[in-house]
């Protein structure tokens, strides 16, 4: 006969573990390991074994993907981690348009993301797709800002533009392009190019007939020293202006000497030391360097890591919003965790400070950004 305290007393240990179990909050991270991209995905992935394992008194779980720099990979990562591993909401991805190809799976599962890609299409219009995204990387018209205002300000009156073939490279000229139209400076070339092409000289070539007074590169990790390179080669002498998603170690190694003296509008991670002391992002941007590179080694801090870092700022300040409203693992959870994002007030993250609205989904302005040059593999903060 069984002991009827003890069978009850082992169903209530039973549903107390159960209910421990449901209450563990997931979190999706699906970024780009391998491929081009992985120069970008891999100090978010080191970044992401930083985050706090338990946040608001509940467990935090992160399950990471790789998504290989491949739009569809990315789309089946996210289906996987919303419909098996039901994550309470996702990390990612590394790059646009990987990222953009995630946004009708992250609407349809109504699960919040926050984007480390850079394009502000991936947030704007907040419409019904992107109500569920968010983003921490400056956008692309923040950036293509800087670079106009630095090269009136130096005298170009001239710009040639060659980007990656793909959503990033588009969009990065469309800002680029309407910033410089707004300081009277003319685009007189647009060319593409492929992540994976192991040359641009056909694109150079036509770049240099223009004779321009500046070069701007819209392109990410290491595929963006193709263009650098090939300009160098030809003797170009004028000045030469990065995407901020060349802003990590990997690039400045592959391009080199021939990156000396080439700018790029960039996270202030990159030159946190040499910030003045009342820059907003100093002391958490200091912070961050300081723990990241007591685990992964001195010199190894990318801005892509930071903006995985500040994603987990958010989520620690979110994730004990929404336990108010509903348990973790179901959508009224998802729901108070998006609100709870979309209400990001005066919060200080590596990037800046973030205050997000209904119709601002990343919230940084332009304290987020700074004037960087290359200078003999070392970035300087420029004046």
């Amino acid at each position: 006969m069984r002991n009827p305290v003890r069978t009850a007393l082992l169903g209530a240990m039973l549903l107390a573990l159960a209910g421990g179990a449901a209450a563990q909050v997931k979190i999706g991270v699906s970024i780009s390991l391998t491929g081009p991209a992985a120069s970008l995905g891999i100090p978010a992935r080191n970044t992401v074994t930083m985050l706090p394992t338990e946040i608001g008194g509940q467990k935090v779980d992160y399950i990471v993907l790789d998504d290989a720099s491949d739009t569809t990979t990315a789309v089946q990562n996210t289906k996987k981690l919303i419909s098996e591993n039901h994550v309470d909401a996702i990390i990612g991805s590394s790059i646009t348009p990987n990222t953009l190809a995630m946004l009708d799976v992250i609407a349809s599962g109504t699960t919040p993301t926050i984007s480390l890609a850079s394009s502000a299409r991936i947030i704007e219009p907040v419409d019904a797709k992107r109500h569920w995204m968010f983003k921490t990387p400056q956008t692309d018209a923040q950036m293509a800002s800087a670079i106009a205002e630095h090269a009136s300000r130096h005298g170009v009156k001239t710009i040639a533009f060659i980007g990656q073939g793909d959503a990033l490279g588009e969009a990065f000229y469309e800002e680029v392009a309407k910033f410089a139209g707004l300081h009277k400076i003319k685009i007189v070339a647009n060319e593409r190019f492929a992540r994976t092409d192991p040359s641009v000289t056909g694109q150079i070539l036509k770049i240099m007939a223009t004779n321009p007074d500046a070069v701007v590169v819209g392109a990410a990790g290491t595929p963006a020293a193709l263009p650098p390179k090939a300009l160098a080669e030809r003797g170009f002498k004028g000045i030469v202006y990065h995407n901020h998603g060349v802003g990590n170690n990997d690039f400045l190694r592959v391009c080199g000497k021939d990156c000396n003296n080439t700018y790029l509008p960039a996270s202030p991670v990159l030159v946190a030391s040499q910030l003045p002391s009342d820059h907003p992002a100093k002391a958490v941007a200091l912070d961050y360097i300081k723990k990241y590179e007591a685990k992964y080694g001195a010199g190894t801090v990318a801005a892509f890591g930071s903006y995985a870092w500040d994603a987990g700022i958010l989520l620690q300040r979110a994730i004990p919003i929404a336990l108010k409203t509903a348990k973790p693992g179901t959508p009224e959870f998802r729901k108070a965790l998006r609100d709870a994002l979309e209400t990001s007030k005066e919060v200080h993250v590596s990037n800046g400070v973030i205050n997000m609205s209904p119709t601002d989904h990343l919230g940084l302005d332009q304290r987020a950004r700074v004037m960087v040059k290359i200078d003999n593999g070392k970035w300087l903060l420029a004046p």
